[in-house]
């Protein structure tokens, strides 16, 4: 299992080709919603993916999770669409992500985005001055303290729900790739199914 993509997915992605189309899908289904094509907000998260025989030796403990493996970084738009990605293993800090994050968000979106939703492992002086050299405030969304079961967060939920739609893809329920970039690029492509049939949806019920 040390490899997700063929020869031919692997020089694509290499090539940015199933970049560029998550980030032309991006902008075509936010123009059918009526949205601008670029979004002016973005929510970043993580998920902790279980590490395999094939990934084993890059895997990091994430002690919150009380699990080895890989952290995968996201940053959607408020429709839950994708705008970066990024690799770590399990053991990286969320808030120590923030400058990568926030300088390919900026740089897909032509630095439109003003404000990032983030969860409280996104706090600290070092990721506000992370955000704000890329021209991007984080707002800090909290738990009530009077918790009690689940509470679905504003703004936050939307994140949570893009990390449920990869759980839709059997290789992407635990780390089984070799390369970080390998894992990368199958979220890309799920991402890209995902968008992609989303956009049938749209044009089929709203032409």
């Amino acid at each position: 299992m040390g490899s997700g993509l063929s020869t031919d997915q692997s020089a694509r992605l290499k090539a940015g080709v199933f970049e560029a189309i998550v980030n032309d899908l991006r902008a075509l289904l936010r123009l059918a919603q009526g949205r601008n094509e670029q979004p002016s907000a973005t929510i970043f998260d993580s998920r902790t993916l279980p590490s395999s025989p094939e990934s084993g030796h890059r895997a990091g403990y994430d002690g919150a999770k009380r699990r080895k493996g890989s952290k995968v970084h996201l940053a959607v738009e408020t429709l839950g669409h994708l705008l970066a990605l990024h690799i770590t293993s399990a053991d990286e800090q969320d808030r120590a992500q923030v400058r990568e994050l926030a300088a390919a968000v900026q740089e897909v979106t032509g630095h439109h985005v003003e404000l990032a939703f983030v969860d409280q492992g996104y706090t600290g002086d070092e990721a506000a001055q992370a955000a704000q050299a890329q021209g991007m405030r984080l707002e800090v969304i909290k738990l009530p303290q009077a918790k009690r079961g689940f509470v679905l967060l504003p703004r936050r939920w939307v994140v949570e729900r893009s990390f449920a739609w990869m759980t839709r893809f059997r290789r992407l329920a635990r780390d089984f790739e070799r390369l970080p970039e390998t894992l990368a690029g199958l979220h890309l492509l799920a991402f890209t199914v995902l968008m992609l049939h989303r956009f049938a949806f749209v044009m089929t019920h709203y032409p």
